[in-house]
């Protein structure tokens, strides 16, 4: 997916619309609107969406779907504005070609995050919701204050509507927030949860999100990830003694550098992504149809992933390295060794395989790669929100290349001690095949 050639598509077509419209050799096309509404309201959803309590929405398989719903509203509400550019997802209506794009997009957002956040269920306690509705307000007032008040207002007013209803009204019913997927099953191989301080098992604040009904795949199980390796075989002792030796908390093979990487990984997949992707839209110069374009596949492919990585997470139901190495005594290999007391550096509540870091980071960055090419000209820049990190570490880095991260973050889940080598080479596989097959089949260009 080349942007240049997309951009001169647009270009194409809004030069046609104005010569087949009678205009006159002197009429010029009109200026498409830049980025900055559809930038600035991808970080407000970032920084809105990302407090909800986990359990209410906020953990990252929620926090995934509830973008993708945001940049689709959002892309929608751009591309109903002037001359077809692109495939509309849910909004095939037009409006006019100098409607506020800036409207637009800030009632496409401001309308969807607003129904997430008031109606996310108080599973756990949501003393910010307040907070965040006030919030929400204050840039959707200030986003109106700044656009001339008339019929332009009004026209971008209405197609932003349009598409957060259209969105809100798709999801209605989607399987968010509906019964766990999980089975428990007691038998050697299968996950069993971590207790906590008090006893109580440490469960998924979203064990539901592989029910949930996709974006752009055809199901929610459209890429099956491969099965682990037989618990009696080579390659699956090969992999437990990897984890064993350099995945524990204390004892552990890793460097100090292998610590911190691993450290620092610990954060949400959306938030580093979008923060890139918002980054290089304004050393790019993308317009905001080529910017909402870009958000909205990498977004909805990033909550495809997330659908199909849980969903193969509890059909696999593959234990955790942990599991496996306190309980190896009941595997049937030879070749691995039980340790009692085995305690990995960072834990999650959920099943092995797929990777879900892998899964959401191979769909974004597949997007990102179609759209800016996997070698970046001056880098990129990532910064760490993990809570992991001490103090005084590093929390901005530079990558040149979009498979430097990619490659990384393999290893990093095993140096955390997290995975087992073939959930998160199976979670890249699967990121990247949901977004090649929502860029075949969603957002292409229309017209000349």
């Amino acid at each position: 997916m080349n942007t240049r050639r997309s951009l001169s598509i647009v270009a194409v077509a809004l030069i046609a619309s104005v010569t087949v419209g009678g205009a006159g050799a002197s009429a010029a096309p009109p200026t498409e609107a830049d980025a900055t509404a559809v930038s600035h309201w991808n970080q407000v959803a970032v920084a809105t969406l990302s407090v909800i309590p986990g359990p209410d929405g906020g953990a990252p398989p929620a926090y995934q779907i509830n973008m993708a719903m945001t940049q689709g509203a959002v892309y929608d509400a751009v591309n109903a504005i002037g001359p077809k550019r692109y495939q509309p997802y849910l909004v095939d209506r037009r409006f006019g070609t100098k409607a506020s794009v800036e409207a637009a997009v800030a009632t496409a957002a401001y309308e969807v995050l607003t129904s997430i956040v008031s109606t996310a269920p108080a599973i756990v306690p949501f003393p910010g919701r307040d907070g965040l509705l006030t919030a929400l307000n204050d840039h959707y007032a200030a986003a109106l204050d700044g656009v001339d008040d008339g019929p332009f207002e009004r026209q971008g007013v209405a197609a932003g509507h349009a598409a957060a209803e259209a969105m809100l009204q798709a999801r209605e019913g989607d399987g968010r927030f509906g019964p766990s997927q999980w089975v428990r099953n007691p038998a050697p191989g299968h996950w069993s949860p971590l207790l906590n301080a008090t006893g109580q098992e440490i469960l998924d604040p979203t064990p539901w999100a592989g029910g949930v009904e996709p974006f752009l795949i055809e199901s929610t199980s459209q890429f099956r990830t491969d099965p682990p390796p037989a618990l009696d075989s080579p390659e699956y002792a090969a992999e437990v003694n990897e984890v064993q030796q350099i995945g524990r908390a204390t004892g552990s093979t890793r460097t100090a550098h292998q610590t911190y990487v691993a450290q620092w990984w610990q954060w949400a997949p959306i938030t580093a992504w979008n923060e890139v992707a918002r980054a290089l839209i304004e050393r790019n110069d993308l317009s905001a149809a080529g910017a909402a374009r870009l958000l909205a596949l990498q977004n909805l492919s990033g909550a495809d992933a997330t659908i199909n990585c849980w969903n193969d997470k509890y059909f696999h139901d593959f234990w955790r390295p942990w599991n496996a190495i306190t309980r190896a005594g009941e595997d049937g290999n030879p070749a691995t060794t039980a340790e009692p007391g085995w305690t990995a550096l960072i834990t999650a509540p959920y099943p092995d395989l797929p990777s879900g870091h892998n899964c959401l980071d191979a769909a974004h960055v597949a997007v990102l790669r179609m759209f800016f090419g996997d070698a970046i000209a001056g880098g990129f820049q990532m910064t760490s929100a993990s809570t992991f990190l001490p103090p005084e570490a590093e929390k901005v880095r530079m990558f040149d290349t979009f498979s430097q991260p990619l490659a990384e973050l393999i290893e990093a889940r095993i140096w955390a001690g997290l995975h087992f080598r073939f959930a998160d080479v199976q979670g890249q596989l699967l990121g990247e095949n949901v977004a090649q097959y929502g860029a075949a089949h969603y957002f292409q260009p229309v017209g000349r």
